[in-house]
């Protein structure tokens, strides 16, 4: 498979980067062309924020933890480090690394070095455990993982002993900390040796994989090229009109594109704006961070936002130096949206976006009631955007249905998965994102858009989404179910709630006898039930299947 920068450049020397490109979907090469003739792309690696940052504010402080600091240019050369280190151990080129670090600096110390090495990070997050993180691994043929010693009383190091043992190809682990039998981290940060010499990078390649929701079945992995996510962080940056005197707190894991690049950690950089990195959400240790920090620009999903929001009737410290607020992964009510514009921020941009590319987003100076009514418009004015039924066909202006997309910065096919790729994407290279929208077409809100549910059957559970699918079938492997549903209950907090309803064989468990036995196989913290709801019978629709809808009214009443 050829990328488009090679139909653009044929005959140069190309970069070698192993077997990358296997499974990789390129953009076609006239959208290609188009969006480099608008500027959107640069052909910068995606590392270059990092090494221009360096350059242009070397000794402005980049980012923070409680534990420490660096610059600018303390970073850089720290990430030049890590990648003189990884490659003197044998790491290629186009090589994969599963990262999962949690929010510390040596995150970003570990992704720019993995960048540096032009090797490609695996952005896998935190509560991942051996299940996804196998199957990170097996699709996208990892060599290496770096993770922490113990985090909030799991050990990685563990996970990282089932990830050699199951995956030949995987002969590194790194491990934050303390070691134990595994390479240790701390040396190769202290190594001393050159950055090799390497051929320019080809930006139309993958930069770095990020994680699907996991819609259905296992999460997907999602390429994203250097092209695509430096413009990415660089644009919504200037969109949230984001200067070098901001502060950006980093609450979210992050892993997730949201805190990484949306604007995130690397659109701060594109500024010179600092990041302050966190592990502890809680109102009482952010509100504290951020008055020592002065943060003025922070991500949170919408159970996170109102918690934040709740407690700032109580808290002494309050987050007075927030000017603007950005709230995504579920859709917000009209009068959720003015509870946090009212008591949290003066400044609240709404976010409906997807690690596959796709942005929108509400603008500082928007009036009020696009603020609190919409989820935003498109990043960027080569986004395109269709609303289609159930039958393919568009819908009048304003009217719902299911949003396709595609644009310079929305992928062509997820990693190494046809099956999947054939559900997901149009003949013409639209994304079906699997959302029920309306845009409107007239008045202030003209263009914004307005999410008003979903067609895939998924979960929002505080910001994540879990694959109700994929769940029931780790359900079904229990002993004790015959049946069982995964349903989504509201939450005055998460959003949504996990509840398992399920019809057991004999004698019913328990909700901690269930989740043990979710996590004896591997399965993501976040996507164990909240609820479990015991019942004789599940109820069917006319055509045999589970009525999830009737489910969730028996349990609602």
């Amino acid at each position: 498979m050829s990328t488009g920068t090679e139909q653009r450049r044929s005959g140069e020397q190309q970069p070698d980067v192993g077997d990358l490109l296997t499974g990789f979907v390129p953009f076609p090469a006239d959208r290609a062309a188009e969006y480099r003739r608008a500027g959107y792309w640069t052909d910068e690696p995606l590392d270059s924020i990092l090494r221009d940052a360096a350059a242009k504010w070397p000794d402005r402080t980049a980012v923070i933890d409680p534990d420490v600091s660096y610059t600018f240019a303390e970073l850089d050369a720290r990430a030049d480090r890590i990648g003189a280190a990884l490659s003197d151990r044998g790491l290629a080129p186009g090589d994969r690394v599963l990262l999962q670090l949690p929010n510390i600096c040596e995150f970003a110390v570990a992704l720019f070095g993995v960048l540096r090495a032009r090797l490609v990070p695996v952005m896998c997050l935190p509560g991942h455990r051996s299940a996804e993180l196998n199957h990170f691994a097996a699709v996208s043929g990892a060599v290496a993982v770096i993770v922490p010693d113990v985090v909030a009383g799991f050990d990685y190091r563990d996970l990282a002993d089932d990830l050699v043992r199951n995956n030949p190809a995987l002969q590194h682990a790194f491990v934050h900390g303390e070691p134990g039998h595994h390479q240790s981290w701390r040396a190769l940060a202290d190594f001393d040796g050159p950055l090799p010499q390497r051929p320019p990078v080809d930006a139309d390649v993958p930069a770095l994989l990020l994680v699907s929701g996991g819609t259905t079945g296992l999460p997907k992995l999602i390429a994203r090229t250097h092209n695509d996510y430096v413009y990415t962080a660089r644009t919504h940056a200037q969109e949230c009109h984001m200067t070098g005197d901001d502060v950006y707190l980093v609450v979210l894991p992050a892993g997730h594109n949201f805190p990484l690049g949306c604007p995130g950690l690397l659109g701060s950089m594109t500024v010179g704006a600092t990041s302050v990195f966190t592990t502890d959400a809680s109102p009482e240790a952010a509100f504290a961070l951020i008055d020592r920090h002065r943060v003025t620009v922070t991500g949170l999903v919408n159970a996170l936002a109102k918690v934040w929001t709740q407690a700032c009737e109580w808290e002494p410290v309050l987050p007075t130096s927030l000017r603007v607020v950005q709230v995504g992964g579920s859709r917000m009510t009209p009068q959720e949206a003015e509870y946090i514009l009212n008591g949290l921020a003066p400044g609240l941009q709404q976010i409906f976006g997807m690690a596959e590319g796709m942005l929108n987003f509400t603008r500082p100076g928007d009036p009020v009631d696009v603020v609190v009514n919409t989820q935003g418009r498109p990043m960027s004015p080569h986004d395109e955007m269709r609303v289609v039924d159930e039958s393919g066909a568009e819908v009048p202006p304003g009217e719902e249905g299911e949003l396709l997309v595609r644009g310079p910065y929305t992928l062509n096919g997820y990693y190494r998965a046809e099956e999947a790729n054939a559900r997901s994407f149009t003949p013409d290279g639209f994304y079906r994102s699997g959302d029920r929208v309306r845009i409107f077409a007239d008045g202030p809100r003209a263009g914004y858009v307005e999410v008003t549910g979903r067609i895939k059957d998924v979960i929002h559970r505080g910001g994540e989404t879990v694959s109700a699918s994929d769940l029931e079938e780790h359900l079904f492997a229990h002993p004790a179910v015959y049946a069982a549903a995964a349903v989504a209950l509201p939450d005055e907090y998460l959003g949504e709630k996990i509840c398992a309803a399920v019809v057991f064989k004999g004698a019913p468990i328990t909700l901690a006898q269930l989740n043990e036995f979710l996590d004896e196989r591997g399965v993501s913290s976040h996507c164990r039930p909240d609820v479990l709801a015991p019942l004789p019978a599940l109820p069917k629709t006319a055509v045999g299947k589970v009525d999830k809808k009737k489910v969730v009214s028996q349990l609602t009443g």
